[in-house]
């Protein structure tokens, strides 16, 4: 099945609509985007799509996936794009976050390559799937950690972000050991500021084994990497 085509006229109307020239320029030198804004805030873009989709919500995975791809694919203005995560994590969603969405995610964090996209990619589609699906999809967070790709290396190391207690050391300490520096990717700074995030967000349930990684891997890991792990230790 296609997708819902007046569900994305919709959503591109409407974010046209409240569009706030003055705003989207300084959101477009903000971010470095190649596409322009129409200066609708984030959070004014969720709910945007929540009510549209909460009026003609996708029915089937078929329509909802060829319809994500549809405001991402065709979006003329960033907000398309945050348009089309959100509606990737709506509500009507629910029964197809499993691991046959990773393709989705993983054309939306290739294609996206960028930190505004990717992790909310990373934090609020791939973690939950994967925190639901650990024995099918940890094997895939293992390979994308070491991908030849900048975007899917981040989304691996923040896919547990918000794991807290459930979160898998084990594969959180092969994303740092396959990230650190003299890595394929080891010194770009969007993967030393997340090996640093990751690694502080866990240090709120498990300080003593954030310092082990510290402690193991030495100058191995960037300074930066080492504030951000240590910020609130």
């Amino acid at each position: 099945m296609g997708p819902d085509g007046a569900l994305v006229a919709a959503v591109r109307a409407a974010l046209a609509a409240e569009g706030d020239p003055e705003r989207a320029a300084g959101q477009q030198a903000y971010m470095k985007s190649a596409l322009p804004f129409h200066g609708v805030p984030v959070q004014r873009v969720r709910q945007i799509v929540a009510g549209l989709a909460g009026e003609r919500p996708p029915s089937d995975r078929d329509s909802w996936e060829a319809t994500v791809r549809a405001l991402w694919d065709g979006a003329t203005h960033r907000e398309e794009r945050y348009a089309a995560l959100a509606l990737a994590r709506h509500r009507s969603a629910r029964g197809w976050q499993d691991p046959a969405a990773l393709g989705l995610y993983r054309q939306l964090v290739v294609t996206g390559a960028w930190w505004d996209l990717v992790d909310e990619t990373a934090t609020w589609l791939v973690g939950p799937v994967l925190l639901a699906h650990r024995e099918s999809v940890t094997p895939v967070m293992d390979a994308w950690a070491v991908e030849d790709d900048l975007w899917l290396r981040r989304t691996a190391i923040l896919s547990q972000l918000k794991h807290k207690g459930a979160t898998d050391t084990a594969l959180l300490g092969r994303c740092v050991a396959a990230n650190r520096e003299g890595s394929a990717y080891g010194g770009e700074f969007f993967i030393r500021k997340a090996l640093g995030w990751a690694l502080r967000e866990h240090a709120r349930t498990d300080p003593a084994w954030v310092l082990g990684v510290l402690d193991r891997h030495g100058s191995r890991l960037s300074g930066l990497t080492r504030r951000e792990a240590t910020r609130h230790l």
